[in-house]
């Protein structure tokens, strides 16, 4: 769904990918009658481009003009107008992986308090709508029953990718967070999360804080869901790694953990039958033929199966003095190999945090498995069983929803999961 409704085709082929989804996402949320203009001025290099009509057939328009944040450009970060809600837009924004890149946030963020974003900043995108014109900010006004502004983030490319809107008061409150599906999957994954965290409202974790669902609603075709915010952008402080895998172990327990061997609880079943919905091709017909190899060689290991949580990577949580919070819970599942989660967070780490080598990472998640799943009382052959699995889980979701198709880095699972996973395949078959 995220298409343009006046695109000159010459200009969209020479913009850059991440701002030809800054447009496109803008347009779904201000849509005509009005219109949207983004200036950037780089060295050498300006841009501009608009939508809808001239201001001058908007002659009692209202809007608002809003900052690109210049550092991610590849991963747009819109923050609203106003000091105070542009300051706090920055400095609760949650995508900071790196002290360094947190420092950057809490710099800008002061730049910002105090006017100072002519100086640090070159893009800006503005907004005019006639009164009365439903756009996103409209809705989601109404909704709160509060005046908000809206800062959007997009993220880098990937199938997944969504508008996040930051909903703030003019004071630079939080007030909430809201997803918006743009397209069949990041529709599905809005209303996934939405059931996840219904269900763990209920839960009763100990261990775990998680945002809570003030809304769900479809907007103009678009699914839109509301979370409270978590005070993220409190002070961190270093998790322990006992912290980390008790809180784990007790998402796993959430629905109660099931010990059988893998031909007893049907998740290789399951997962064969997920990956038989993505495109026919060498590295669906490479892994299918892996998943069919482990299935004579692991089918009677012992596993323990439960829930996790999906995407649990150090930007998607915060150790505060409040506790552990974690977000994004569009991929909870159950019904998987206890341990997921653990190993997942390992691998994200070496891969975003420590830039190791994607393929090497992914060998490695196996070899050091026993280690990594030590906490949770998981043997070493039963642990580098659960790392394969969890390698193949992943390329099968990577291969589903097209991830190399829409630009991720990652996303084609043949250059560095498939490896690892035929390697162990072919080794626990000997």
């Amino acid at each position: 769904m995220l298409n343009t409704r006046r695109t000159d085709s010459a200009q969209a082929a020479r913009e850059p990918e991440w701002l030809t989804c800054l447009r496109q996402s803008c347009e779904l949320l201000w849509p005509s009658p009005a219109t949207i203009t983004l200036e950037i001025g780089e060295p050498g290099r300006p841009a501009r481009w608009g939508t809808g009509r001239t201001t001058r057939d908007l002659q009692d328009a209202v809007g608002s003009d809003f900052t690109l944040v210049p550092w991610s450009r590849r991963a747009p970060l819109l923050v609203p107008p106003g000091r105070r809600a542009a300051a706090a837009a920055v400095r609760h924004y949650s995508g900071a992986q790196s002290a360094a890149s947190r420092l950057c946030v809490n710099a800008l963020s002061v730049a910002l308090a105090g006017g100072l974003t002519n100086a640090v900043l070159r893009g800006r995108v503005r907004v005019k709508a006639p009164p009365g014109i439903e756009t996103i900010e409209a809705y989601l006004t109404d909704l709160m029953a509060r005046d908000v502004r809206v800062g959007m983030y997009l993220g880098p490319a990937r199938a997944n990718r969504k508008p996040v809107l930051q909903l703030l008061t003019r004071s630079g409150e939080t007030v909430g967070f809201a997803k918006i599906g743009v397209s069949p999957l990041t529709s599905r994954l809005v209303r996934a999360e939405r059931d996840a965290l219904t269900l763990l409202s209920q839960a009763d974790l100990a261990g775990i804080t998680i945002p809570q669902v003030l809304h769900y609603g479809v907007w103009r075709g678009l699914d839109v869901l509301v979370l409270s915010a978590l005070p993220t952008w409190e002070r961190r402080r270093q998790v322990t790694p006992a912290t980390l895998a008790a809180a784990m172990r007790e998402l796993a327990g959430v629905g109660g953990l099931r010990r059988e061997t893998l031909a007893e609880s049907g998740y290789l079943e399951r997962l064969r039958g997920n990956l038989a919905a993505a495109d026919q091709g060498t590295e669906q017909a490479v892994l299918m033929q892996a998943l069919h190899s482990l299935t004579g060689s692991a089918n009677e290991t012992m596993l323990s199966f439960g829930s996790w949580h999906g995407d649990w990577a150090p930007w998607n949580m915060a150790y505060t003095g409040r506790g552990l919070m974690v977000w994004d819970w569009e991929r909870f599942t159950s019904g998987v190999p206890e341990g997921f989660d653990a190993l997942h967070y390992w691998l994200q780490t070496e891969l975003k945090m420590r830039h190791r080598d994607s393929r090497d990472a992914a060998i490695r998640v196996i070899q050091d498995a026993p280690q990594v799943l030590s906490p949770f009382g998981i043997d070493a052959a039963a642990a580098r069983v659960t790392a394969v699995l969890y390698l193949a889980d992943l390329a099968t979701r990577y291969l589903v929803d097209r991830q190399a198709e829409a630009g991720s880095p990652l996303g084609a699972p043949g250059k560095w999961l498939l490896p690892a996973i035929t390697g162990e395949v072919a080794r626990l078959a000997a």
